[in-house]
């Protein structure tokens, strides 16, 4: 493949893209960090709504850039940005929803490994099972903020899964059953890509839903009020 920048899914020019890349999945969550956590901002996409930012923060350079929902829209564009932008760490700032009973609303959680029930690694034809893991780095770094914040954040397994509206119950039990923390839909896909390309990724999450009590928060709280988890990630930098 003959692939260059700009793409079909990214409009920006090489160069107009950081070496780090915060992803949140809602493109006005990506707008809200840029407005408020960056300055000297350029807006450098816009195709399909998926707006990209960069600017700096605390003087380093950094992108902003919405990725959508599941692990073909998060896929496609990690990718190009590892590949076709010289990206070397993409950390995904997302919601999720809790599966146990200690982890609550507002909690962050930081994934240290992703299970999955997406085919997305079915295209490398392996003998087995991949295991989606952290970059270890940004995991340490992670959780060093986080302790810095004082935030109540759990580090574990998460699943990504292709399905919001489980037909049944037990699919989410069972999960929970193996001390799966909570559920969202793109990190494992983020993080084969990121090995694919021999970069890093670290997803981390702050929990707007949860399984077991019903509980849940305002489309307006989770996309302009889990500013935690932007300074945790913006801080990692």
């Amino acid at each position: 493949m003959n692939l260059k920048a700009p793409t079909h899914h990214i409009a920006a020019a090489k160069g107009e893209i950081a070496k780090t890349v915060i992803m949140p999945g809602d493109p006005l969550r990506a707008q809200y960090i840029a407005d408020n956590f960056l300055e000297d901002v350029k807006q450098v996409n816009g195709i399909r709504c998926m707006y990209a930012y960069t600017g700096t923060y605390k003087g380093k350079a950094v992108s902003v850039m919405a990725h959508g929902i599941g692990a073909p829209s998060i896929g496609v564009h990690a990718w190009e940005l590892y590949n076709l932008y010289d990206v070397e760490q993409i950390i995904r700032v997302g919601t999720g929803a809790s599966m146990q009973e200690d982890l609550h609303i507002k909690d962050i959680v930081i994934a240290m490994g992703a299970c999955y029930n997406t085919p997305y690694a079915d295209q490398f034809q392996l003998q087995g099972t991949y295991s989606a893991i952290a970059s270890y780095p940004l995991l340490r770094k992670a959780v060093e903020q986080s302790e810095l914040a004082g935030a109540r954040y759990q580090v574990g397994n998460v699943l990504s899964s292709d399905i919001f509206y489980p037909e049944h119950a037990s699919y989410q039990e069972n999960w929970r059953n193996l001390g799966i923390l909570c559920v969202e839909m793109e990190i494992a896909a983020l993080y084969i890509v990121a090995a694919r390309a021999g970069k890093q990724a670290l997803g981390i999450l702050t929990m707007s839903d949860h399984v077991l009590t019903g509980e849940k928060v305002s489309a307006d709280e989770r996309q302009n009020s889990f500013t935690q988890m932007m300074n945790i990630a913006l801080d990692m930098i």
